[in-house]
Parts: structure tokens; C-alpha cells; sequence
């Protein structure tokens, strides 16, 4: 897990614009939340190596950091997602 929120964390960053570290506690805790929520009840195995569930992270931390958990899943989100279940899920 360190690993991909190692790697997410800036990509998050250089999406949003932010350049200093000031959000850096609020944005891990959200690449966090996703993480744990894929492996946990999504039941997907997550790749550090594997560039589309980087940057589905990265996307999903992106959208909720903008949107605050008020909004609905943008359906491009929801699409990746589905597939990431169908082609990495478990049982």
C-alpha cells in the first residue's frame, strides 16, 4: 500500500496544481480511504506496477478532494471502476 500512495500522492498533487505539502495529510488520508475501499469491499488486487489502478486512484482522490464527498461518481469514474471489479476482483 505504501508503495502506490507513494506513487499517487504526487500525481494527486500535480492534478489539483499544489505544489507545497500543506494538504499532503488530508490528500494521503483520501488515497488511503480509496485504497482500502478497493481491497477491502471491492475486493481488488491493487498493483503498484499496474499504471491503470495508479491513475484510477489518482483520479478517484482527485474528484473527491474537489468534490467533497457531495457529488455523484462522474461516469467515467464509475465505468473504470466496473472494470477494474470485472478484470482485478475477487471473489
Amino acid at each position: 500500500m505504501t508503495e502506490l500512495n507513494e506513487l499517487a500522492l504526487p500525481l494527486v498533487k500535480a492534478s489539483l496544481g499544489y505544489k507545497s505539502s500543506v494538504r499532503d495529510e488530508l490528500l494521503q488520508a483520501i488515497i488511503k480511504s480509496i485504497f482500502d475501499e478497493l481491497t477491502i469491499q471491492k475486493r481488488i488486487s491493487l498493483s503498484a506496477e499496474n499504471s491503470e489502478h495508479l491513475m484510477f486512484i489518482v483520479d478517484y482522490a482527485v474528484f473527491r478532494y474537489e468534490n467533497k464527498g457531495g457529488s455523484i461518481m462522474p461516469r467515467n469514474l464509475e465505468y473504470r471502476l466496473r472494470n477494474l471489479i470485472i478484470k482485478f476482483g475477487g471473489v
